[in-house]
């Protein structure tokens, strides 16, 4: 049965009135977002800044540039305008990359309907404030609950409708189960919790310890090196979530393990790519050139490194990965050094 099928099927479960939706931010992500807002019947505009997306959206019913080959609702619709997405929007989805979200919210504030529900399915650190994606929505837009949407979802893969579990995370319960019902559909489930914080820290730590994953495998190394790191990394991720607020358990969750994981081992992992392409040998820069998505891991490894050294958390992952793409360290160099830390306690 086709994900359109599925959906008409089970209309009745979704007990979700039409909204008016706006999703801010016309990468692959937002753009699979968008996607699955409109097919469960919401009015949606997509906002892109790029006019070759717009048209593309528009004319072809696919994100060209973004998220080529998956065939977007027919119902979806896009626009450059910032006015005319947010106008009267109930819901708004900012998907715009963390380096630009604070500017993107911030050109729009003025526009947002008073009683609308805004969310950001960002991830990462902001670099100057270390700021997580939903402080960084209401320091711009105040006065608005904002939820975090994180989870292990490929965009290409939602967008052909493979079946995906995310979570819509907010202190209002109200608002997380409102972005849940607009959102869900049989093959896009999406669970809510009130742990902002670990779910907003496990989506943006993942993609450095991604990158780091990456590198092994640029190296040549095996599954055991790749086991023990992705396992020490979600260590670090707990450790850091705590020290801030976070409760440890989520960081066992879809937000954190589970984006761990996919990000870790994926082939379509654009972090796993940059590391891999940098273990082959190749300089940062080498391994960005040409690519239009944001390699997150790299953006936001300096945020992490800061945000660990502020509250005196132990992250040599995060650590060695900064040395790496910052200082020039030889990956097998820091490979070295992880392995010979002090001995200590697992849990330690």
């Amino acid at each position: 049965m086709s994900d359109a099928r599925l959906i008409a099927t089970s209309a009745s479960n979704a007990a979700v009135s039409m909204l008016r939706c706006a999703v801010i931010g016309g990468g692959a992500w937002g753009t699979a977002i968008a996607d699955r807002l409109a097919r469960n019947g919401h009015d949606t505009l997509l906002w892109a800044r790029e006019s070759d997306v717009v048209e593309s959206v528009n004319t072809q019913h696919e994100n060209k540039r973004f998220l080529a080959g998956a065939q977007l609702g027919h119902t979806l619709r896009a626009t450059d305008d910032m006015r005319t997405a947010l106008t009267g929007a109930d819901v708004i989805i900012y998907a715009a990359p963390s380096h630009v979200l604070r500017p993107v919210v911030a050109a729009g504030r003025g526009m947002i309907a008073a009683n609308a529900v805004l969310s950001v399915a960002t991830k990462g650190i902001e670099r100057d404030t270390l700021k997580l994606m939903t402080e960084v929505v209401e320091s711009e837009a105040p006065g608005f609950p904002v939820v975090a949407l994180s989870g292990p979802s490929f965009a290409a893969e939602v967008a052909a409708g493979q079946p995906t579990a995310i979570v819509s995370a907010c202190a209002n319960l109200e608002a997380a189960h409102r972005i849940q019902h607009a959102c869900s559909s049989p093959a896009f489930r999406v669970y809510t919790t009130d742990d902002v914080i670990g779910v907003e820290l496990g989506g943006a730590l993942k993609n450095i310890m991604a990158v780091a994953t990456g590198i092994l495998d640029g190296l040549g190394l095996g599954y055991n090196p790749r086991a023990a790191l992705i396992t020490r990394g979600l260590a670090e991720m707990t450790r850091l979530g705590v020290a801030l607020g976070a409760r440890g358990e989520t960081f066992a969750g879809l937000a954190g393990l589970g984006d761990l994981v996919l990000t870790c081992t994926g082939a379509l992992s654009r972090n796993r790519a940059v590391g891999v392409a940098i273990g082959q040998g190749q300089t940062l820069e080498q391994a960005l050139a040409g690519k239009e998505s944001v390699a997150e891991g790299v953006v936001n490894a300096p945020s992490a490194k800061a945000l660990a050294d502020r509250t005196g958390v132990d992250m040599p992952i995060v650590e060695s990965m900064h040395r790496i793409l910052f200082d020039g360290q030889a990956p097998r160099e820091a490979i070295v050094e992880l392995m010979g830390r002090e001995l200590r306690s697992e849990r330690d």
